[in-house]
């Protein structure tokens, strides 16, 4: 398994892309923007999935374009779907943003596996920042989202976020065995030990 990323928009969402190496074929991990420099990313890979981490503006503008482009499924929690129709909802309406309306292929739920290749990619239900935030486990690697951050976790004040939900979701991977390296959906990746030992609301 090969992973690749880099900063995308105004709010330097990371947007990961996973591809396994055997058979070429990627999953995007978040997709805030649809331009050439997304395009360098995915590259010649052959795309299969765009994986949404939740469902806000930030995470899922890129995705209607994309989604047209190379015939990805769009991947998103059951419970997160409806943003991907809704300005209001993704918070789209709020920002003066853009809201590319798109319908969701895969409803996701915690425990369910996306095979991309020989890769099984897990989801992990991690309420918090919204209901239904999830984090993608692949091999070594957390794709969180805003979940968690390196020493810090996501918002909670928005629509449907919780501190009550983030903690316990923060708990839940604490709580995994092993190390893990963590791509957050913004600013520096991490790893799980480094979270467990320094970040103040894992503690």
């Amino acid at each position: 398994m090969r992973v690749l990323y880099d900063s995308f928009g105004s709010m330097d969402n990371n947007c990961c892309l996973i591809v396994d190496e055997n058979s070429n074929k990627s999953a995007l991990v978040d997709c805030t923007e649809f331009s050439q420099k997304m395009l360098n990313l995915i590259g010649d890979t052959d795309l299969r999935y765009i994986m949404l981490t939740h469902g806000h503006f930030d995470h899922i503008t890129g995705a209607r374009d994309v989604k047209a482009k190379f015939g990805a499924k769009i991947v998103i929690s059951k419970t997160d779907a409806p943003m991907l129709n809704s300005s209001r909802l993704s918070l789209a309406a709020f920002c003066n943003a853009e809201q590319n309306d798109v319908d969701a292929d895969i409803l996701v739920d915690d425990g369910d596996e996306i095979e991309l290749g020989d890769i099984k990619i897990k989801v992990m239900s991690t309420p918090g920042h919204t209901s239904g935030s999830v984090c993608y486990i692949a091999d070594d690697c957390i794709f969180s989202g805003d979940t968690l951050f390196k020493c810090s976790c996501g918002r909670t004040d928005f629509p449907s976020g919780s501190p009550q939900q983030m903690a316990q979701s923060l708990q839940s991977l604490k709580e995994l065995d092993g190390d893990y390296k963590v791509y957050t959906g913004h600013n520096s990746i991490t790893t799980l030990d480094f979270e467990r030992a320094n970040n103040p609301y894992m503690r």
